[in-house]
C-alpha cells in the first residue's frame, strides 16, 4: 500500500506514541522526515534522533515529557499534498504569537520560522508545534 503524505504519518505517529507515553517511535526513514525531526529536536520538541538500519533505514524519534506531561501540546500539518502553503519571509505565520514554531522548508534546508525570518527565506510551512 503506498501513502500519500508520510509526514502526516509522522507526525501521527508522534502523536499516538505521546498519547500512549511511549518513550520513542519508530518509521520508514526518509532525510526530509529526518530534517523535520532534526529541527523538532534543535527547538527542544523531542528527546533524540537517529536512523536505524541499512537496507530499510527506521528513524528513531525519542520522545520528551516534562511532569508527566508530553512536551509537544499540538502537532498539526499545515501543507498537504492537495494544498501547498506557502509563505515569504516577511508572511511567515507565527505560532500562538512567537511561543510555538512553525517548521519551515525552504530552499536551503527545513528550518524553524524564526530561523527563515532572519534569513529572509520564504517556503512552504511543514507544521505547527506547540
Amino acid at each position: 500500500m503506498s501513502m500519500n503524505d508520510p509526514i502526516a504519518d509522522m507526525l501521527t505517529r508522534i502523536r499516538n506514541g505521546q498519547a500512549a507515553r511511549k518513550t520513542e517511535v519508530r518509521m520508514p526513514a526518509s532525510k526530509f522526515k529526518k530534517a523535520v525531526a532534526e529541527t523538532l529536536l534543535a527547538e527542544g520538541y523531542v528527546a533524540d534522533v537517529r536512523v536505524e538500519g541499512d537496507k530499510k533505514p527506521t528513524l528513531v524519534i525519542g520522545l520528551r515529557y516534562f511532569e508527566g506531561k508530553p512536551v509537544i501540546e499540538k502537532l498539526n500539518r499545515v501543507s498537504r499534498p492537495g494544498s501547498r502553503k506557502f509563505f515569504g519571509a516577511e508572511n511567515l505565520p507565527q505560532v500562538i504569537g512567537g511561543l510555538g514554531v512553525a517548521v519551515v522548508s525552504t530552499s536551503e534546508g527545513v528550518m524553524p520560522d524564526r530561523e527563515a525570518r532572519r534569513r529572509n527565506i520564504g517556503g512552504e510551512v511543514v507544521c505547527f508545534v506547540s
